[in-house]
């Protein structure tokens, strides 16, 4: 009996969806490939965002005057909206990313990042008193306990450094969470690929203005390989899955491609065994599985 076959949209929007998360998923790994050629964060982010500039102003251009949907007008609130948003959800978050990264692996990171939708649903209670169900909080248990179970194992291995990395990358992680609780209303009357050109372009400016104002442009000469990969993080694992996961969203709708997505944990960890030498056991095994489960479970709560 012959197999039938998945309407082109929607295997179109899983592939879409798939190939996002894994992209985005690789920041970590080549991040981590990067600071084996002695360069700082600030340095590195400096290079990422310099890179990715142009292609963010590009899709804001295409969301602002290609666009088939009426443009609506920025208004002095849009504006202070706009660099809010830039500097909590991409500034901020990719700072202290970039940060944490040089002191825990690749694996752990991701799996804090991951956290997100629970830290929204945190974000929620706190600032609007947003009731939290009995299946919420048990599913964000099991998120938190799955991070614990790595984060305990790597703490083991390299002790406060441990504690410091996971730190910065949680601050990372509820930075962007605040991205996301206060971008719905402006998604709404801006759209989000021209919300995303505009915060993105904030973000890439402060980044730059940090290098010049906290190093002398001295420090700007690094490696060959610390260019190449930053170009490699600023196309492949920065604009494009933010294209990719529009475009999934378009096809297969934003709840299908959040459980997508979650082959991101499964793909930094691969990536980073086989490219970074990064443990692979039980440990880390059962850890991102309790955190995939907690996130699916708490997904399905808000859908």
């Amino acid at each position: 009996m012959q197999a039938r076959k998945l309407p082109r949209h929607l295997s179109t929007g899983l592939l879409l969806a798939v190939a996002g998360s894994v992209a985005f998923s690789g920041k970590a790994i080549v991040v981590k490939l990067a600071y084996r050629y002695e360069v700082d964060a600030v340095t590195l982010i400096m290079y990422r965002m310099l890179f990715a500039l142009p292609l963010f102003l590009a899709i804001l251009w295409w969301a602002t005057y290609r666009s088939t949907q009426p443009v609506q007008p920025m208004t002095r609130r849009d504006w202070l909206g706009i660099l809010g948003l830039g500097f909590s959800g991409y500034y901020l978050a990719s700072s202290l990313d970039f940060l944490g990264l040089q002191y825990i692996s690749a694996s752990l990171g991701r799996l804090i990042l991951y956290l997100n939708p629970t830290l929204v649903l945190l974000l929620g209670w706190v600032l609007f008193q947003r009731r939290i169900t009995a299946r919420q909080a048990g599913a964000m248990a099991l998120s938190y306990a799955g991070v614990l179970v790595v984060f305990g194992h790597e703490m083991t291995f390299d002790g406060w450094h441990t504690g410091l990395g996971a730190a910065l990358v949680l601050g990372s992680a509820i930075s962007y969470a605040v991205y996301l609780v206060f971008s719905g209303e402006m998604v709404q009357r801006l759209g989000s690929l021209r919300l995303v050109g505009w915060a993105t372009t904030v973000a890439c400016v402060l980044c730059l203005l940090q290098f010049l104002l906290l190093r002398p442009l001295s420090a700007a000469v690094v490696a060959p390989e610390v260019i190449g990969l930053s170009l490699i993080n600023a196309l492949f694992c920065t604009v494009a899955p933010v294209v990719m996961v529009m475009m999934a969203i378009e096809r297969i709708g934003a709840g299908l491609t959040a459980q997508v997505g979650m082959v991101g944990p499964m793909s930094t960890l691969i990536m980073g065994a086989l490219i970074l030498g990064e443990p692979f056991n039980a440990w880390v095994l059962v850890g991102t599985a309790l955190v995939l489960l907690g996130v699916l479970w708490v997904s399905r709560q808000r859908d």
